[in-house]
């Protein structure tokens, strides 16, 4: 059993080191920036929406 648990680790470092192709610090970078751009106008257009339709909740209720 325990055979079987360090085959598994040394595969598992043998895969991250030698077969993952990892991306360079410029596309880290390239990457990052494109996701913390698109998290911040997903999270304007959800605070957008949210702020409409609470101002249109608030006037509809004040009809009744």
């Amino acid at each position: 059993m325990f055979e079987r648990i360090g085959n598994y680790f040394r595969e598992t470092r043998d895969e991250l080191l030698n077969k993952v192709s990892w991306p360079s610090w410029n596309e880290l970078t390239e990457s990052t920036w494109i996701v913390l751009v698109a998290s911040v106008l997903f999270a304007l257009i959800i605070w957008s929406m949210d702020q409409v339709l609470g101002l249109a909740l608030t006037n509809f209720y004040k009809l009744f």
